[in-house]
């Protein structure tokens, strides 16, 4: 079992010191961390087929993610989000859902979130709901068994769609993440809308980006611009823009004829750096302060020195430090720049 850390446990709802503000005045309020590098699906634009995933020892332990996390809640993170990976496959996850809940009891912590591929929330989401969780992404690129099988490699959709269904049913408000993907899913636009509608969901589309090993040519020829996509869906929906954010780089937009949202990402196509509050740290402890960046700080070193709650600050700062303007994905004039090798399930979703 995890045990509560006196080390940077929050006493109260408001930040014990100054709050993470990087170089260019973006105030640091949100953490995606990756508990696990490992997936039961093995998504063509995501992971090799034949995946070689870390040694368990240069993972951080629970213990480990509690006091890395706990320190970045004192320090004035506001919203957390598990990845992964597939963070419901990682052993006994549910125990640092656990650890991350008594911050919400104090005020500290504000959300506590989760992204998910779907394979294992139905046996998980009653007790997600129980810890505080109010709301899960799940991703999910096509509702045809057939394409979801040759896209995911292993996975099988019945059981995403169960855990989606084991989700409202356990009073989580479900948001569906869609990569735009040309040639594979743009004939399922609509049917995706619709079903989303119809069962209650939000929806956001994300622009397919360079990383991991895929050849340049294939990630060009899977590039959908949403922009793209929102004439498409123009062209048979009355669409208006909408001012509000949830802290995310999605732009959003109402369906006039259904009432619901839906929520574009635009890395390539429409860089949303300037108001990034957002870092992500893997698995291994590294903090990633960028997603289009190679760079990042060690942090798992500095935990396992000691319990020096002075030199773990320091070094959590010295990282937020570092963070660029922006990403240098870029897609235009059919090249690919910015491309990274590391895969997303390293960096967490």
């Amino acid at each position: 079992m995890i045990q509560n850390q006196r080390s940077f446990t929050p006493r109260s709802g408001a930040p014990a010191c100054q709050p993470l503000i990087d170089r260019f005045c973006r105030t640091v309020s949100y953490l995606r961390v990756s508990v696990t590098d490992r997936c039961d699906f093995r998504c063509t634009y995501c992971m090799a087929e034949r995946m070689h995933f870390l040694p368990r020892r240069d993972l951080l332990s629970l213990e480990e993610l509690d006091r890395l996390c706990s320190g970045f809640v004192e320090l004035g993170v506001r919203k957390l989000r598990v990845t992964g990976g597939e963070p419901l496959v990682r052993r006994d996850v549910m125990q640092f859902f656990r650890a991350m809940s008594r911050h919400l009891d104090t005020g500290a912590l504000h959300e506590l979130t989760l992204t998910t591929n779907g394979s294992q929330l139905a046996r998980h989401a009653a007790d997600l709901a129980a810890l505080g969780v109010r709301r899960v992404n799940v991703s999910l690129d096509t509702l045809n068994p057939e394409k979801f099988a040759a896209l995911t490699r292993r996975g099988q959709l019945a059981p995403v769609l169960d855990g989606i269904a084991a989700a409202r049913r356990a009073g989580l408000r479900v948001k569906i993440n869609t990569v735009a993907l040309k040639g594979f899913n743009e004939d399922e636009l609509f049917d995706l809308v619709g079903w989303c509608g119809a069962e209650g969901h939000d929806l956001t589309f994300i622009e397919v980006m360079p990383m991991g090993e895929s050849p340049v040519e294939e990630r060009l020829d899977q590039f959908w611009p949403l922009g793209d996509l929102r004439a498409r869906l123009a062209e048979r929906f009355t669409l208006t823009d909408l001012a509000e954010t949830t802290g995310g780089p999605a732009r959003y937009m109402r369906v006039e004829q259904t009432g619901q949202k839906i929520g574009l990402i635009t890395p390539l196509s429409h860089n949303f750096c300037e108001s990034c509050n957002r870092v992500r740290l893997s698995c291994t402890g590294e903090l990633f302060t960028c997603l289009g960046q190679e760079g990042a700080s060690d942090l798992r070193s500095v935990l396992r020195a000691g319990d020096d709650p002075a030199a773990l600050e320091a070094a959590i700062r010295a990282g937020i430090g570092l963070k660029p303007a922006g990403h240098d994905f870029d897609y235009t004039r059919r090249t690919v720049s910015g491309a990274l090798s590391r895969r997303m399930n390293h960096t967490g979703g």
